[in-house]
Parts: C-alpha cells; structure tokens; sequence
C-alpha cells in the first residue's frame, strides 16, 4: 500500500505514525492546505480548517475525505458527490465533551447566581447526538427540558418536540446544537436572528456551541444593546455582583473565525475558542473514526479496529474527595464538575489573547470527559450522587 498518498492536518492528534506503514502522509496546517498539496494524493485528513471545495479538489487524485470532526460544513457535499468523492464526518464522536461544557456551564450559572435546578426550564435546539445527551444530564440535574428538532419531529412524530416560538417563550436557558445548514426545509444559518432574540423569555441565557454562523452577531449585538443592566461577565474567582438578568450569552462558536467579534467576546459570560468538544476522548473519536473509514475504503484490514493505545492523564487528580456537608445540590454539582473542567480558565484565556484563538485550539490541554474521574463522596445525599452518576462521574463506594 506504499503508493497511497495522504495529506492530513497536523493538529489532527493521536494519528501520526499510524498509517505511515500504508501509505505517504503529509502533515500540514488545516488552513493552509492548498491545490497543490493535495492534486496527487488519495486521501485527505481534515479537522474544520480545510475548505474542501471545488478550488481545493478540481484537478486533484482525492478519493476521500474523512473529517474528524461532527460538523462537515466545511466540505461542499454536492461538489464531492458530483466528482465522485467520497467524504465522511464523525458523528457522535465529541459528544460527550460538548455535554461536560454545557453540564459544566450549567452547574457554574446555577451556583454563581443562586439558582435551583429544579426551578430552571433548560431548551435545546436540535437533539441529535450532542442534544440527546444534553437533555439527559439537564433532566439528570433536575432542570425541566423542552426540545426542538423539526428534521427529528418530521420522522417521529411531534409528540417529543415543541415549536421554537413556545421553547424561547418558555426556557430560561437555550443551547443550540444543530448543524449549519442554508437549505430548506429546515435552514440554520442565522437561526438566532433579532426574532429569534425578541422571542427569548425575559431574562433568558443564550449558549451556543454548534457552529457560529447559527448566530447572527449582529442581532445578538442588537438583542444586548437592549437590555440596560447586563451579567457583568463571569471570572472564575468570584461571585457575579449583579442579579441574574439577560441577556445573557455564553459562546463557544463565532461567525468570522478566528476572529471573534470583539464586542461579543468582551460581553460574554463566558467565551471560549470553539473547544466544547475538545476532549482528549473526543479527539481521539474522531481520529479512530477517520482510520477506520481509510482501511475500509482502501482495503487495509491491519487497523480496522484501532485507537490510541493510551490518552494521556488530565492534569487534576481523576480520583478526588468531595465532602457535601452544608452545601446544596447545585454546589456540589458545581464543585464536581468544574474540579474535571475549570471552565473559566479557557474563557480567560481567549478574553485575554483572543489574536491567539487558533493557538488555543491547536494547543488545547488535555481535558478529559466525566467518565474519567471518581468522586470519594462524604456527606453527600442519594439524590445528588445519583444525579451526577447519571451526568457521566463514577462514585467511589
């Protein structure tokens, strides 16, 4: 197999040296991956930073195209379907990462501004791999969950699913989790629109973490200017000064990548470089995902089941103490969660530098997902043990 040829994004992790024994691979950055590079290769390894477009593939040998990521919004389907190039995504790979920086961000506004689960409605946009386990760990807290998802509703019914207009009427706090698509029936570029906004529940937080074109900045920019007491924006040391009042965004995605909208990342609870799902498992997934479908298409039985032989530790303790003794069931979750993800310190980080937002992607540390650490509990009760089984932690006996 010495005369396949690969080019893959050299941020791609866990992948170099696996398939040199097959093939020639190229390592190269995903956004300068040109013509050139790839017009004699068979196959090509992307993250989102490749546009895998007519000007990248017309006169190129490439057979596939295996992205590790979920989103495929970077590869023209209809140009690779024409050309007779076939192009897989990984779906479902990162999706218990997406879920620990929601569950976490959840857990964080709860208890930085005294509220209960269990008084919070929680609706999520879109409730495909990501969305369903969302909903699973909201619930798992005790917050009501109201869903959205026409594609979903259209092949089982409606009977699961509401209208957008009642879920952003009705929820305290909505999560976008779609896809970013233009084409009807059911387009989501610039889902989040000044209706969208004017619709939302007074008071309501905004996350998204899908892709960022499912904003438009500027109505969000608009749906702020509104509001004349804004969320002083969250630092992870202390206690936010002001009552819980919209609008409220948290974001993970941005139009313009790498470049965030300056205004929306100054005002912004918590802002952070496209990594909700940027778990080291997640990474890993995604990577497997993309050999995987290699050895299929080209015949390689050597590596049909493969993945990492190890992912490296997490640098806080994955075995941990946690005495509940005076505290409520939001701050233990809290305390929980954030001791496997200190979510503000990636919020900081991108508030401080946001020049070096590819930086902060390509270097990300190892976070690891909630299945990877065990709480000792002391002093805990059943309810919220069990709740943060549910979430993904394992309870030591």
């Amino acid at each position: 197999m010495s005369h396949l040829k690969i080019i893959a994004d050299d941020k791609i992790p866990f992948l170099k040296g696996v398939l040199e024994p097959f093939a020639e691979v190229i390592y190269l950055p995903g956004a300068k991956i040109t013509a050139e590079d790839v017009k004699d290769a068979n196959a090509l390894f992307t993250r989102t930073r490749t546009f895998c477009n007519e000007a990248l593939l017309k006169n190129s040998r490439i057979q596939l195209i295996t992205t590790a990521t979920i989103g495929y919004d970077h590869i023209d389907t209809a140009y690779c379907d024409a050309a007779g190039i076939r192009w897989i995504n990984a779906p479902g790979c990162n999706s218990w990462s997406v879920q620990q920086y929601i569950t976490t961000t959840l857990a964080t506004l709860a208890f930085k501004q005294n509220l209960k689960f269990s008084e919070l409605t929680l609706g999520i946009i879109g409730v495909g791999h990501v969305g369903s386990k969302v909903e699973q760990a909201a619930k798992a807290l005790g917050m009501h969950v109201l869903l959205n998802d026409p594609p979903r509703a259209d092949r089982e019914g409606g009977e699961a699913f509401i209208s957008l207009e009642q879920l952003l009427k009705e929820s305290d706090i909505v999560t976008c989790h779609t896809p970013l698509t233009k084409e009807p029936p059911y387009p989501t570029w610039h889902l989040a629109s000044d209706d969208f906004f004017n619709r939302m529940k007074n008071g309501a937080v905004f996350i998204n973490s899908s892709r960022g074109a499912v904003v438009d900045s500027e109505a969000l920019k608009r749906a702020i200017s509104a509001v004349l007491h804004p969320l002083t924006p969250f630092k992870g040391g202390g206690v936010t000064p002001y009552p819980f009042i919209g609008r409220v965004y948290i974001l993970d995605v941005w139009e313009g990548e790498p470049l965030p909208d300056a205004a929306l990342l100054a005002g912004a609870w918590i802002a952070t470089p496209h990594i909700a799902g940027y778990s080291s498992d997640g990474k890993a997934n995604g990577t497997a995902a993309c050999v995987h479908e290699f050895c299929d298409f080209f015949g390689i039985d050597d590596l049909k089941n493969w993945y990492p032989e190890s992912i490296p530790q997490p640098p806080m303790p994955t075995d941990f103490s946690l005495d509940g003794t005076g505290k409520s069931h939001e701050q233990i979750v809290y305390e929980a969660v954030t001791h496997t993800y200190p979510i503000w310190n990636d919020s900081d980080r991108l508030k401080n530098s946001p020049e070096t937002f590819e930086e902060q992607r390509g270097n990300y540390w190892i976070r690891r997902e909630f299945k990877n650490f065990t709480i000792r509990p002391a002093n805990i009760p059943a309810n919220t043990l069990d709740a943060l089984q549910k979430i993904g932690l394992k309870i030591s006996d």
